[in-house]
């Protein structure tokens, strides 16, 4: 594997990182707030416009196909200046490729130009249910053949972007006398379809600016074109495509970690105790060094799992390990950025707090890390040659 950046990839990371710190962070706090959605929904457009909405999406239908490790750079830097920004990106991407691999050369000519162009503010996955979490072959939104068109029936829980996407990628039964997980459909759904409502949004701890909804399906009826892949293997596809989207959630987490440790530091550099400045006690040297080296650590997880994805091999197994790291030691180094600053860093005026909450969740969604540890000790058990 060589880790030397190419040009494309190095012109993402630093187009990213430019973005993050003139447009996002000196707005992070601000577009919490509902109010300022509009100014929210313009960096999505204006990410748009500088292809991040389609990382990795060929240039005929519209996407920048820079690849999966540009995607995971492209991230970490977003997430640097506004988390609620990089998820929406993450899993913007992650809808579009889903359409790119399995869809019809119709589905993809009417959907990824919009998405990757921003003419869609965003798009968004439907899995989740209030039975069906880490369990998603457990659903029970269900599709019934009627009169050569499909209506689908359900709920679905804690939906990235609902409140304004284009598209819904939206799973159900479709075969209920199959075995568990064997019957399941994917479907593409637009969100103006009069059977999909918009439901809740939720009163989060973190990632406020972005919108978390409830999405109901009432006799919601779409097409046999509509169908995304072949019938009955959407857990399939729900699985393969959790695997990419924890590359995503892992990078996001990242780049919380390193926003976090680099205000700790400079504070700590700055702010005197006991006649000096507190970065020269060596306890507070050794905290910065140790949430420094995991960080550093989970980058290169992450950028192997993107490697691996981008050539084509196997990566599900890197790809939990990489979320499970990266998503644990960047909760650390949060936490420790707080504790290091102190009082101020329980203070929303310092942004930490923020970092704080918005961290917090990485470790849960895309896959708790419970589950994460479930997929990579599967993998060891099965191969052990490979692993141990």
């Amino acid at each position: 594997m060589n880790l030397e950046l190419n040009d494309i990839q190095t012109m993402i990371q630093q187009t990213g990182k430019k973005f993050a710190e003139s447009e996002l962070w000196p707005v992070a706090g601000q577009v919490e707030d509902k109010s300022q959605r509009p100014l929210f929904l313009s960096h999505l457009k204006h990410l748009a416009e500088l292809g991040f909405m389609g990382l990795n999406i060929h240039q005929t239908y519209g996407g920048t196909e820079a690849g999966v490790v540009a995607f995971s750079l492209a991230v970490t830097e977003l997430a640097r200046g506004c988390a609620s920004t990089a998820v929406t990106v993450s899993v913007n991407n992650m809808v579009a490729e889903v359409i790119q691999s399995i869809g019809t050369e119709t589905q993809k000519h009417t959907y990824l130009p919009k998405i990757c162009s921003g003419e869609f503010s965003a798009a968004a996955f439907c899995l989740t249910e209030t039975g069906a979490g880490s369990d998603p072959a457990n659903m029970s939104t269900k599709a019934v053949k009627q009169n050569g068109r499909w209506v689908i029936n359900g709920t679905k829980l804690y939906i990235t972007s609902a409140a304004y996407a284009g598209v819904f990628v939206v799973w159900a039964v479709t075969d209920p006398g199959a075995s568990k997980g064997k019957g399941i459909s994917c479907f593409l759904v637009d969100a103006e379809n009069p059977g999909v409502s918009i439901s809740k949004e939720e009163q989060k701890s973190g990632q406020l600016a972005s919108a978390t909804n409830e999405v109901v399906f009432t006799d919601c009826v779409v097409e046999e074109s509509a169908v995304l892949g072949e019938l009955n293997q959407g857990f399939k596809i729900a699985v393969s495509e959790l695997a990419g989207g924890r590359i995503g959630i892992g990078s996001l987490a990242l780049g919380l970690g390193q926003k976090a440790l680099s205000l700790a530091t400079e504070h700590i550099k700055q702010r005197e105790q006991f006649g000096q400045a507190i970065a020269d006690f060596q306890g507070i040297q050794w905290m910065l060094a140790e949430r420094a080296t995991e960080l550093e650590a989970a980058r290169l997880l992450l950028m192997q799992a993107a490697y691996l994805k981008e050539k084509g091999e196997p990566f599900g197994t890197q790809a939990s390990m990489a979320k499970l790291f990266a998503t644990e030691k960047a909760n650390k180094a949060c936490y420790t950025a707080q504790q290091l600053l102190g009082g101020l860093g329980y203070m929303k005026e310092a942004s930490i707090e923020r970092l704080v909450r918005d961290v917090r969740v990485t470790s849960i969604y895309e896959g708790t890390s419970e589950i994460q540890k479930v997929i990579i000790s599967r993998d060891i058990l099965k191969n052990s040659l490979v692993w141990c």
